[in-house]
């Protein structure tokens, strides 16, 4: 089977989708500006500060992922958002090679074939791959290899593959810990010794708790770990131990993400243990006062996909392929119903995402008002200082100085002022009232328009 070609085929499709929505003016600030301006100090040798966080703020204070660093030196060679875009599409992509291989395996070409479209279009990767950047992905393909290596009962591959999720991210640790347990369950039923598996199990934990603990508070600006608040909401006192089970199935919108994550590998995955490695994240995500980790948007669910197919392969070994001597007629017609679930999940989530964007020919063209902000944002010199609203500022950070229009100016203030005043950013990073005052503050100040067309503002201080 072709895994190669298809990982190749589909890191194609995700960098058109990619590519097409920050050429359009779709990407963001946060976060595709931040990581640029992380890996821009990366690649020059500096600690990640990033403007666009506040002044000074340095960015493993806010999540830990200096697996990120990694891509610096292609930003040396490539200096620009795209370097981060194609990147993320190679990497996402790469969770395809694994799976598909295991599934040949196991079950034959056709099996192959669905479970390598069937991940490549999976709902979750495809909002990641197409939502700017961010650190996960590089956890999506060592998540694919770690969970195949433990459905092959390799180890100590499986160990090796999830180790350096504990660079990606700070939750990670725990899912490095689940693959711990996993194996020293898989070393009992084997009549082997537990206790490797017990022991990176240890290190996840460890390494989670010095990570939370100490690490990111020594670089917050705060001297803390921000995420906190999220589960008592930042109301103050946080919410009692013995309440916080019961966030695990209210709001109702989390009872359709667990039964979208199930759909998505037709039920057929829940009977594998490999997927117990969905766990941690599924619970912090749960337990999380933060209505955007409920849900099926962004990005928080790539992780979960590589894990969730790697279960249906397994799922499939299981239950002897889909059908031939040795295979019960019930466990085959099993296998054959939860693959067809796969591939209909799979059709009907593709046109809700964005990967359908590829073939529509309105997502192609230039609309005047893309045009007219290029124009605007050609009149800003390279290297000045520019405070922007969140969607241009993503188109500056690769070339300028670039903090967010709707925070009070450090010092003399920007040069410049940026603003798209149709951007829908209007919750967070930048609230209208917070972008409508710090204009008022900047037109006070004496900046004086230089370019000012439906609802695009660029100022300029004398």
């Amino acid at each position: 089977m072709p895994a190669w070609g298809l990982a190749a085929g589909f890191a194609a499709l995700y960098l058109c989708v990619a590519v097409n929505r920050y050429r359009r003016g779709l990407s963001k600030a946060y976060d595709l500006g931040i990581f640029e301006q992380a890996v821009r100090a990366y690649a020059h040798g500096r600690a990640p500060i990033v403007p666009l966080k506040g002044p000074g703020y340095h960015l493993l204070g806010d999540h830990f992922h200096p697996l990120v660093a990694v891509l610096a030196p292609f930003y040396r060679v490539f200096p620009s958002p795209l370097t981060l875009v194609a990147a993320q599409a190679v990497l996402m992509a790469l969770a395809v090679v694994p799976l598909t291989r295991w599934a040949h395996e196991v079950a034959g070409a056709r099996v192959a074939l669905v479970v390598g479209c069937a991940t490549g279009v999976s709902w979750g990767i495809v909002r990641a791959a197409a939502d700017d950047f961010h650190e996960i992905a590089f956890a999506v393909p060592l998540l694919a290899f770690a969970a195949v290596a433990l459905g092959r009962r390799r180890p100590l591959a499986a160990a090796l593959w999830s180790l350096p999720l504990l660079l990606v991210k700070e939750d990670l640790g725990l899912t490095v810990a689940a693959v711990g347990l996993l194996i020293a369950w898989q070393a009992r039923r084997e009549r082997r010794t537990p206790v490797p598996g017990l022991v990176l199990a240890a290190v996840g934990v460890v390494a989670t708790a010095l990570i939370v603990l100490v690490v990111l508070p020594s670089f917050n600006p705060h001297g803390g770990f921000d995420y906190w608040q999220q589960l008592d909401g930042g109301g103050g006192a946080r919410a009692p131990f013995w309440a916080l089970p019961l966030r695990l199935g209210w709001p109702p919108v989390k009872w359709l993400l667990l039964f979208l994550l199930a759909a998505t590998t037709g039920f057929l995955g829940l009977r594998s243990p490999l997927v117990l490695l969905c766990v941690p994240t599924l619970a912090w995500r749960l337990l999380s006062t933060n209505p955007h980790y409920w849900g099926v948007s962004y990005h928080y669910s790539a992780v979960l996909m590589p894990v969730l197919f790697a279960a249906l392969v397994d799922a499939v070994r299981r239950a002897g392929g889909t059908g031939g001597p040795g295979v019960s007629a019930g466990a085959g017609r099993r296998v054959r119903r939860g693959l067809a679930v796969t591939v209909l999940v799979a059709v009907v989530t593709l046109p809700l995402y964005p990967l359908h964007e590829v073939v529509m020919p309105e997502a192609w063209r230039t609309s005047p008002r893309v045009a007219e902000a290029r124009a605007m944002l050609r009149l800003v010199p390279d290297g000045a200082a520019v405070a922007a609203s969140n969607r241009l500022a993503a188109q500056l950070t690769s070339r300028a100085d670039v903090t967010l229009v709707c925070r009070a100016p450090v010092g003399a203030g920007p040069r410049w002022v940026a603003v798209d005043l149709r951007d829908p950013s209007v919750r967070a990073p930048c609230a209208t009232a917070d972008t409508a005052r710090m204009l008022a503050f900047y037109r006070g100040a004496g900046y004086l328009p230089r370019f000012e067309r439906d609802g695009l503002l660029l100022l300029e201080r004398p």
